[in-house]
């Protein structure tokens, strides 16, 4: 996400929780106990989670978004220290109606054939990379299969899953959880379906998985 992109997310968080607000970059990190309304807010509805014994974690992020690509390495050593009482589930940005839709929705569709040929561990680092660092079009079938295929994955196999039915309901399913969730900046990262964090609210990239924590322990001392 450019700079740009980024002041326009920030404006629209300012505009939801009522409040001044400005970029703050990635990076930034702060000791501050985490409170509501300073490091995470409670969205105006909270949403369902998946059945499961775990705490769920939902991450809202793009592949050309800077701000999610720093997030990735601590989110996944967070998720692995939480490997016994959080479940991970990644999202990734489609906004209804803007101009990067289309651009988001291709994105979303490589995302979700990595997941479900099960290789989201092994390639995601590398489809930031990607996306963000080369800037490589991986827009349409042929450019991601061809992105896939010099990863050493099967381009047969690689492209029924891109046209299958199920990612083709993913991506759609994407896009209703921004508007479901009321997500206005990346990366964004929900715990229980009820308590929200961000780089702004949070402080910076580096200070979310602390905030993280802190929002875990208090929502599995509420349910006990």
């Amino acid at each position: 996400m450019n700079s740009k992109s980024l002041l326009r997310s920030t404006v629209l968080l300012a505009v939801a929780v009522g409040i001044a607000a400005s970029p703050v970059q990635a990076g930034a990190t702060t000791h501050q106990v985490p409170s509501r309304g300073v490091q995470f807010v409670k969205p105006d509805h909270p949403q369902r989670v998946r059945e499961s014994a775990l705490t769920e974690a939902v991450e809202f992020f793009w592949y050309d978004c800077g701000h999610s690509q720093a997030l990735e390495q601590p989110l996944r050593a967070w998720a692995e220290k939480h490997r016994a009482d959080v479940a991970l589930r990644r999202v990734p940005a489609v906004w209804p109606g803007t101009r990067d839709e289309a651009v988001q929705r291709a994105h979303a569709r490589l995302y979700y054939t990595l997941e479900h040929l099960g290789l989201v561990d092994r390639l995601q680092a590398g489809a930031f990379r990607a996306v963000h660092d080369e800037g490589l079009d991986v827009t349409t079938e042929v450019t991601a299969t061809d992105w896939a295929v010099r990863q050493g994955v099967d381009g047969q196999a690689f492209g029924r899953t891109y046209r299958s039915a199920v990612v083709n309901r993913s991506v759609d399913e994407a896009a209703a959880a921004f508007t479901r969730y009321g997500i206005n900046e990346l990366p964004t990262v929900v715990i229980q379906g009820e308590y929200r964090t961000s780089p702004t609210l949070a402080g910076g990239v580096e200070a979310m998985p602390e905030v993280l924590d802190r929002l875990v322990r208090q929502e599995q001392e509420h349910s006990r």
